[in-house]
């Protein structure tokens, strides 16, 4: 949540009772799971189970019945505001909302909400027709705030409310605990996390799961994004999505859509779960841009907040007066990507229209051109949905093994990150918005060109260090006339010692050998000039500094 100091906030109230049905259509199998491939930095799989209700498959949440669900709404506290929920979630229906995040509490700061309450709380979503993200408060600032609980107790609280939750998986999302451990301790975050979704799991809850990143929510040290893979395979289900909370640290276009693209890229599915507040008060972009990045990519968003602390979309000086929106609220319901533009009723609701099952046509054989060291671009000819065509996913197929290597929302792509010198194979799918794919295409082969001479220079250097694991450097040193442009980075770490996570770039390790391609705006290296590559990792008893280094095959002095 936003907040003045990022470590207040409080919590209420959750769920109510109603039973659904579903899963008839999934005993047919409706659904077959799909594997999914690798992408740099993080790569996907499918469940081998088949979900009832809202579920996730090839990287997007779906409805029961099939159809591409994308979240558009808002943060209610219910928890701060218990007695005005009822009339929020009508106004917040009312301006066009398709689901809503409710603040809720388990008891660590704030009263906890009861399994009543709860249950009156997805009844009123229900009577809305939005779909209910629940979601427990009390995990924000743990390490902080020893009044903050953790996502084992927070767990602990979702099965408490079991019976509450049972035949709602239609209609609620889990979102398991706010912003764990506040900007302390991100490093702690994945096992805890992998901790709490095999305890629900294991509890019987077969509910989409959403789970938050460290940092306030916001991935600042990018722990989730390093280790989303992990967690999401550790979900036995394969229900389960990420979600970010884009406020100061996403302050330029290309850091939303990088951070948001990596994630599609490798169908790791991901919403904004929180965002927001007048432009620029905080160092943010305009979060016109979120929004913009989010309906292109058809990710959801859900805005901070109908009645928060800090950011309201209400204009709270006028009692809670729907007609009354801030400048903020304007903006997240009115403007050119808003609610009121966007948002699509879920099915289960009457909304939409009945499931497509129709896959694109087969896109026609991919065409290479700009054939570089590190790189080739790929065009073929589009393909026809019954619907529409959502996007496009490259991949490099070796024997029966396929690895994705671009997506594209049109019928042209460039692979980047490539070897020099290198035979590669690639083929296209297409997919629409309910999550179809088509086809394989037929492939073809490539043949990188072979490395131009460098001039390059490679400084490593221990930042700190650790029993266990320590911090590392790389300064990239162009000492050519000319500017490097795309470049991957070659080394390896003799005793054992393994990235754990990297800024500055993307790290590929097998076994000692580690490969590292740019961030955005690592990029380019200027002549004369270097970019610097930081990150974690872990260690043994020794900690033995890497001897050799290349840059796009050419070998590089050290410095």
């Amino acid at each position: 949540m936003r907040t003045t100091s990022r470590s207040q906030h409080p919590l209420a109230g959750l769920l109510a009772t109603l039973a659904a049905l579903l899963g008839l259509a999934l005993a047919g199998g409706l659904f077959p799971a799909v594997a999914h491939a690798q992408s740099p930095g993080i790569r996907a799989q499918s469940s081998s189970t088949q979900s009832v209700g809202l579920h996730i498959s090839d990287g997007r949440l779906l409805e029961g019945n099939g159809n591409d669900f994308v979240m558009r709404g808002v943060n209610a506290a219910h928890t701060w505001y218990p007695g005005r929920t009822k009339q929020s979630l009508a106004d917040i229906k009312a301006l066009g909302a398709n689901a809503v995040r409710v603040v809720l509490a388990d008891g660590h700061r704030w009263a906890a909400n009861s399994a009543s309450d709860v249950a009156d709380v997805i009844a009123q979503c229900k009577a809305n027709r939005l779909i209910c993200v629940l979601e427990v408060h009390d995990t924000t600032g743990y390490g902080e705030d020893s009044a903050a609980g953790t996502l084992d107790e927070a767990a602990d609280y979702w099965i408490g409310l079991k019976d509450v939750l049972a035949g709602q998986e239609n209609y609620v999302v889990i979102n398991i605990g706010n912003e764990p451990w506040g900007n302390t301790n991100p490093d702690g975050w994945t096992a805890p996390t992998i901790a709490a979704v095999k305890k629900l799991r294991a509890a019987g809850l077969q509910h989409t799961l959403m789970v938050d990143a460290p940092n306030w929510g916001q991935d600042w040290q990018g722990v989730m994004r390093a280790n989303a893979q992990s967690v999401y395979a550790a979900d036995p289900t394969g229900n389960l999505i990420f979600s970010i909370h884009m406020y100061s640290v996403f302050d330029t276009a290309q850091e939303i859509t990088d951070y948001l693209n990596a994630f599609v890229a490798a169908k790791l599915p991901i919403l904004i779960g929180e965002f927001g507040g007048p432009a620029d008060q905080y160092g943010d972009p305009d979060e016109d841009t979120m929004m913009s990045a989010a309906q292109q990519l058809k990710l959801g968003y859900v805005a901070w907040s109908w009645s928060g602390n800090t950011d309201p979309i209400l204009d709270l000086a006028l009692n809670f007066d729907a007609t009354q929106l801030s400048s903020w609220g304007r903006r997240v319901f009115n403007g050119v990507n808003g609610i009121a533009q966007t948002a699509k009723e879920a099915t289960v609701f009457g909304g939409g229209s009945p499931g497509d099952t129709q896959a694109p046509t087969t896109p026609g054989t991919p065409t290479a051109s700009s054939v570089t060291a590190t790189s080739v671009a790929l065009t073929w000819t589009p393909s026809t949905d019954n619907v529409s065509v959502a996007g496009y996913d490259v991949v490099r197929v070796s024997g029966g093994t396929e690895t994705t290597a671009a997506a594209s929302t049109t019928n042209n792509a460039t692979v980047t990150g490539l070897s020099a010198d290198t035979a590669y194979t690639f083929a296209v799918y297409a997919r629409d918005s309910a999550g179809n794919r088509s086809a394989r295409s037929a492939t073809v082969n490539v043949t990188t060109a072979k490395a131009p001479s460098l001039s390059c220079s490679v400084g490593y250097k221990v930042v700190g260090e650790w029993p266990g694991g320590f911090q590392g450097e790389l300064t990239l040193g162009n000492r050519g006339t000319t500017a490097i442009s795309g470049w991957t980075l070659g080394f390896t770490f003799a005793d054992g010692q393994t990235v754990t996570n990297m800024w500055g770039g993307t790290p590929k390790q097998t076994g000692g050998a580690v490969t590292v391609t740019p961030a955005s705006y690592t990029t380019t290296i200027p002549a004369g000039g270097s970019v610097t590559v930081g990150f974690i990792a872990n260690k043994g008893t020794t900690n033995t500094a890497p001897t050799a280094f290349t840059l796009n095959g050419s070998a590089c002095t050290t410095s």
